[in-house]
């Protein structure tokens, strides 16, 4: 099968998400007290982790974070601007927090069309977006040694899916790729900044956790 050229719109949403996440990521590490080399990782792998999953599971070889130096640079640069101004960044958390919701919706949706590029149906496309979207940020949770934020009882990965979803659906019905794209990053992103705002939840269980 001859490998898709991604286009543009592709490239530029991978490359926001990545630095958005990125910036996420390299937060993290400083405030577990990692040293430069931890916040580069950490960085790395929020920014690169989801996009790095999704290209391996639709056999994009070699992964973009591989093939194209951009990729690998945008996360270095955003953990660099966090190792050197994380105070002003921290004190920046809630809007810290909407950058992570707009990378969230960039990733969804970059990952779901990438996906139906290489020939996947809706269903698994979507799931593949939500994939990428979250993928970085659960790698990133693991090595900090914290619970992953999308088992916390936020919502985070519904609002994935859905954009994903949208964006899949209406790339479908051959509406044009730069509107399919920016409805489903749209609904995510809505989504996850009202459940922000709101406090919304996901359901967890009731009553004694003894079994």
């Amino acid at each position: 099968m001859t490998t898709p050229e991604p286009s543009a719109t592709l490239v530029v949403l991978d490359l926001v998400g990545i630095f958005v996440f990125a910036i996420s990521g390299a937060l993290v590490a400083v405030r577990k007290e990692l040293d430069v080399f931890g916040v580069l990782v950490l960085a790395g792998v929020t920014g690169l982790g989801g996009g790095f999953l999704r290209d391996v599971l639709i056999d994009a070889a070699p992964p973009a974070a591989l093939e194209d130096w951009r990729y690998l640079m945008v996360p270095v640069a955003a953990g660099l601007v966090t190792f050197l101004y994380h105070p002003a960044l921290g004190r920046m958390e809630r809007l810290v927090n909407v950058f992570d919701a707009f990378g969230l919706a960039l990733f969804c949706v970059a990952g779901a069309l990438k996906a139906v590029d290489y020939g996947l149906g809706p269903l698994p496309a979507a799931l593949l977006g939500m994939t990428t979207g979250i993928g970085g940020g659960m790698m990133r949770d693991v090595l900090a040694g914290r619970v992953p934020v999308i088992f916390r009882g936020e919502l985070y990965a519904t609002p994935a899916l859905a954009g994903a979803l949208v964006a899949v659906m209406l790339d479908r019905a051959d509406v044009p790729y730069g509107l399919a794209a920016a409805a489903g990053a749209t609904v995510c992103l809505v989504w996850r900044l009202l459940s922000m705002w709101r406090g919304w939840q996901a359901p967890v269980p009731r009553g004694s956790a003894s079994v």
